[in-house]
Protein backbone atom coordinates (compact mmCIF):
# COMPACT_ATOMS: atom_id res chain seq x y z
CA UNK A 1 0.00 0.00 0.00
CA UNK A 2 1.49 3.79 -0.86
CA UNK A 3 2.07 5.57 1.99
CA UNK A 4 0.50 9.02 2.21
CA UNK A 5 3.47 11.49 2.92
CA UNK A 6 2.64 15.05 4.27
CA UNK A 7 5.88 16.17 4.03
CA UNK A 8 7.14 18.70 2.40
CA UNK A 9 10.18 20.92 1.38
CA UNK A 10 8.02 23.65 -0.10
CA UNK A 11 6.77 25.88 2.42
CA UNK A 12 5.70 28.75 0.13
CA UNK A 13 3.65 26.66 -1.85
CA UNK A 14 1.71 25.05 1.67
CA UNK A 15 0.95 28.67 3.00
CA UNK A 16 -0.27 30.04 -0.70
CA UNK A 17 -3.34 28.16 0.08
CA UNK A 18 -4.09 30.53 2.88
CA UNK A 19 -6.69 33.32 1.16
CA UNK A 20 -6.74 37.14 2.54
CA UNK A 21 -9.58 37.33 5.24
CA UNK A 22 -9.38 33.74 5.92
CA UNK A 23 -9.47 32.51 10.39
CA UNK A 24 -6.27 31.12 11.25
CA UNK A 25 -5.92 29.17 14.70
CA UNK A 26 -2.33 29.39 15.74
CA UNK A 27 -0.55 27.11 18.86
CA UNK A 28 1.61 28.49 21.23
CA UNK A 29 1.69 30.12 24.61
CA UNK A 30 4.00 32.98 24.80
CA UNK A 31 6.65 31.48 22.47
CA UNK A 32 6.34 27.78 23.41
CA UNK A 33 5.12 25.86 20.86
CA UNK A 34 4.41 28.86 18.79
CA UNK A 35 5.17 28.09 14.58
CA UNK A 36 7.38 30.89 13.91
CA UNK A 37 8.27 29.36 10.58
CA UNK A 38 4.89 29.31 9.24
CA UNK A 39 3.79 32.90 10.45
CA UNK A 40 6.83 34.03 8.95
CA UNK A 41 6.10 32.35 5.74
CA UNK A 42 2.08 34.24 5.82
CA UNK A 43 3.48 37.41 6.30
CA UNK A 44 5.98 36.82 3.35
CA UNK A 45 3.02 35.82 1.28
CA UNK A 46 1.65 38.89 2.44
CA UNK A 47 -2.12 37.58 3.58
CA UNK A 48 -4.22 40.40 5.39
CA UNK A 49 -7.60 40.65 6.58
CA UNK A 50 -7.15 37.69 9.29
CA UNK A 51 -8.82 36.37 11.84
CA UNK A 52 -6.60 34.92 14.38
CA UNK A 53 -7.46 32.48 16.89
CA UNK A 54 -4.44 32.13 19.74
CA UNK A 55 -4.14 32.15 23.18
CA UNK A 56 -2.39 35.38 22.92
CA UNK A 57 -0.70 38.06 20.16
CA UNK A 58 2.81 38.96 22.08
CA UNK A 59 6.23 39.97 20.74
CA UNK A 60 6.46 42.43 18.12
CA UNK A 61 8.95 40.79 15.52
CA UNK A 62 7.93 36.85 16.04
CA UNK A 63 4.53 35.18 15.23
CA UNK A 64 1.39 36.82 15.97
CA UNK A 65 3.04 39.97 17.11
CA UNK A 66 4.73 40.63 13.55
CA UNK A 67 1.30 39.62 11.93
CA UNK A 68 -0.67 42.56 13.73
CA UNK A 69 2.67 44.63 13.40
CA UNK A 70 2.37 44.40 9.72
CA UNK A 71 -0.90 45.15 9.37
CA UNK A 72 -2.34 41.88 8.60
CA UNK A 73 -4.76 41.35 11.96
CA UNK A 74 -8.39 41.99 11.09
CA UNK A 75 -9.92 40.37 14.43
CA UNK A 76 -8.07 38.96 17.52
CA UNK A 77 -10.14 35.81 18.91
CA UNK A 78 -7.94 34.75 21.94
CA UNK A 79 -7.14 35.46 25.88
CA UNK A 80 -3.98 37.60 25.99
CA UNK A 81 -3.92 40.06 23.01
CA UNK A 82 -0.67 41.65 24.68
CA UNK A 83 1.13 43.11 22.46
CA UNK A 84 1.19 46.92 22.22
CA UNK A 85 0.79 47.44 18.19
CA UNK A 86 -1.89 45.26 18.26
CA UNK A 87 -3.69 47.56 21.28
CA UNK A 88 -3.03 50.75 19.31
CA UNK A 89 -4.79 48.95 16.53
CA UNK A 90 -7.76 48.30 18.39
CA UNK A 91 -8.67 51.27 19.96
CA UNK A 92 -8.69 53.52 16.97
CA UNK A 93 -11.10 51.47 14.66
CA UNK A 94 -8.29 49.30 12.64
CA UNK A 95 -8.92 45.72 14.46
CA UNK A 96 -11.53 44.05 16.30
CA UNK A 97 -11.24 41.70 19.46
CA UNK A 98 -13.24 38.79 20.57
CA UNK A 99 -12.01 37.68 24.51
CA UNK A 100 -12.54 34.51 25.43
CA UNK A 101 -11.27 33.05 29.07
CA UNK A 102 -7.94 30.67 28.24
CA UNK A 103 -10.15 27.48 29.39
CA UNK A 104 -13.61 28.90 27.29
CA UNK A 105 -10.71 29.14 24.48
CA UNK A 106 -9.21 25.54 24.32
CA UNK A 107 -12.70 23.79 25.13
CA UNK A 108 -14.14 25.92 22.16
CA UNK A 109 -11.70 24.56 20.01
CA UNK A 110 -11.46 21.10 20.81
CA UNK A 111 -15.42 20.95 20.60
CA UNK A 112 -14.94 21.38 16.91
CA UNK A 113 -12.49 19.07 16.38
CA UNK A 114 -14.94 16.35 18.64
CA UNK A 115 -17.89 16.96 16.76
CA UNK A 116 -19.66 18.76 19.58
CA UNK A 117 -21.96 21.92 18.35
CA UNK A 118 -21.93 23.48 22.05
CA UNK A 119 -21.26 23.61 26.03
CA UNK A 120 -22.25 24.98 28.81
CA UNK A 121 -19.78 26.51 30.99
CA UNK A 122 -19.86 28.81 34.30
CA UNK A 123 -17.13 30.65 32.99
CA UNK A 124 -18.04 34.61 32.69
CA UNK A 125 -21.20 34.50 34.08
CA UNK A 126 -22.55 37.72 35.07
CA UNK A 127 -19.63 39.02 34.11
CA UNK A 128 -19.13 41.60 30.36
CA UNK A 129 -17.80 38.45 28.63
CA UNK A 130 -21.16 37.12 28.92
CA UNK A 131 -24.03 40.22 29.49
CA UNK A 132 -23.19 41.96 25.37
CA UNK A 133 -21.22 44.86 26.99
CA UNK A 134 -17.78 44.13 26.50
CA UNK A 135 -16.37 46.18 23.62
CA UNK A 136 -15.60 44.20 20.65
CA UNK A 137 -14.72 47.73 18.42
CA UNK A 138 -13.70 51.11 18.75
CA UNK A 139 -13.69 54.26 16.62
CA UNK A 140 -10.86 56.38 15.72
CA UNK A 141 -11.23 58.07 18.65
CA UNK A 142 -11.48 55.14 21.00
CA UNK A 143 -14.97 55.08 21.63
CA UNK A 144 -17.06 52.13 21.56
CA UNK A 145 -18.92 51.16 18.86
CA UNK A 146 -19.93 47.41 18.83
CA UNK A 147 -19.91 44.70 21.43
CA UNK A 148 -19.56 41.30 22.19
CA UNK A 149 -22.71 39.26 21.61
CA UNK A 150 -24.63 38.57 24.81
CA UNK A 151 -24.59 34.60 25.52
CA UNK A 152 -27.43 32.42 26.09
CA UNK A 153 -27.79 31.26 30.15
CA UNK A 154 -29.23 28.26 31.09
CA UNK A 155 -28.77 26.93 35.20
CA UNK A 156 -27.80 23.25 35.79
CA UNK A 157 -27.54 21.58 39.21
CA UNK A 158 -28.46 24.89 41.14
CA UNK A 159 -25.96 26.60 38.76
CA UNK A 160 -25.55 29.16 36.16
CA UNK A 161 -23.96 28.64 33.05
CA UNK A 162 -23.53 30.40 30.03
CA UNK A 163 -23.56 28.71 26.63
CA UNK A 164 -20.54 28.69 24.27
CA UNK A 165 -20.09 27.14 20.37
CA UNK A 166 -17.54 24.93 18.64
CA UNK A 167 -14.86 27.21 17.66
CA UNK A 168 -14.18 26.01 13.57
CA UNK A 169 -11.69 27.35 12.02
CA UNK A 170 -10.28 27.55 7.90
CA UNK A 171 -6.61 27.37 8.86
CA UNK A 172 -4.16 25.77 11.71
CA UNK A 173 -0.65 26.34 12.16
CA UNK A 174 0.81 23.49 14.33
CA UNK A 175 4.39 23.86 15.89
CA UNK A 176 5.59 19.87 16.61
CA UNK A 177 8.86 18.09 17.73
CA UNK A 178 8.68 15.40 15.91
CA UNK A 179 6.38 14.46 13.21
CA UNK A 180 6.44 11.27 10.80
CA UNK A 181 5.35 11.49 7.02
CA UNK A 182 1.54 10.10 7.48
CA UNK A 183 1.74 13.33 10.21
CA UNK A 184 1.51 11.77 13.78
CA UNK A 185 2.97 14.32 15.94
CA UNK A 186 4.76 14.27 19.35
CA UNK A 187 5.13 17.58 21.10
CA UNK A 188 8.09 18.49 23.60
CA UNK A 189 6.68 19.25 27.72
CA UNK A 190 4.80 22.50 27.61
CA UNK A 191 4.92 23.54 24.42
CA UNK A 192 2.09 20.82 23.37
CA UNK A 193 -0.10 23.57 25.09
CA UNK A 194 -2.85 24.76 22.25
CA UNK A 195 -1.70 22.47 19.64
CA UNK A 196 -3.20 19.62 19.23
CA UNK A 197 -6.67 21.97 19.66
CA UNK A 198 -5.98 24.14 16.62
CA UNK A 199 -4.94 21.54 14.58
CA UNK A 200 -8.18 19.23 15.44
CA UNK A 201 -10.30 22.09 14.99
CA UNK A 202 -9.32 23.31 11.63
CA UNK A 203 -10.29 22.24 8.00
CA UNK A 204 -6.90 22.54 7.38
CA UNK A 205 -3.90 21.39 9.55
CA UNK A 206 -0.07 22.90 8.37
CA UNK A 207 2.66 21.82 10.87
CA UNK A 208 5.99 22.46 11.09
CA UNK A 209 8.32 20.06 12.78
CA UNK A 210 11.85 20.94 14.54
CA UNK A 211 12.55 16.93 13.45
CA UNK A 212 11.23 14.63 10.71
CA UNK A 213 11.58 11.11 11.18
CA UNK A 214 10.70 7.80 9.45
CA UNK A 215 6.98 6.21 10.42
CA UNK A 216 8.06 3.41 13.04
CA UNK A 217 10.30 6.27 14.86
CA UNK A 218 7.16 7.67 16.93
CA UNK A 219 6.50 4.55 19.25
CA UNK A 220 2.28 4.38 19.04
CA UNK A 221 1.96 5.85 23.08
CA UNK A 222 4.07 8.82 22.45
CA UNK A 223 1.67 10.01 19.48
CA UNK A 224 0.24 13.15 20.81
CA UNK A 225 -1.71 13.60 17.79
CA UNK A 226 -2.52 11.18 14.91
CA UNK A 227 -2.24 12.05 11.63
CA UNK A 228 -5.72 12.40 10.85
CA UNK A 229 -5.81 15.66 12.04
CA UNK A 230 -2.70 16.98 9.76
CA UNK A 231 -2.72 18.03 6.45
CA UNK A 232 0.68 19.06 5.57
CA UNK A 233 4.24 19.36 7.62
CA UNK A 234 7.10 21.00 7.00
CA UNK A 235 10.16 21.43 8.98
CA UNK A 236 11.13 24.94 11.04
CA UNK A 237 13.53 27.22 10.03
CA UNK A 238 17.04 25.59 10.97
CA UNK A 239 16.66 22.18 11.80
CA UNK A 240 18.19 19.33 10.39
CA UNK A 241 16.35 16.93 7.89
Amino acid sequence: MPVIDKFTDDIGSVVAQIPDGATLAIGGFGYAGLPLTLCDALCEADRRDLTIVSNNIGGEDRGGGRLAREGRVRKFVGSFPIAPVFTEQLMTGRAEIELLPQGTMVERLRAAGAGIGAFYTATSVKTSLADGTYPSRYDADGHPVAFMAPKETREIDGRLMVLEYALHVDFAFVKAHRADRLGNLQFRLAARNFNPAVAMAAKVAIVETEEFVEVGDIEPDDVHLPGLFVDHVVLSEGAAR
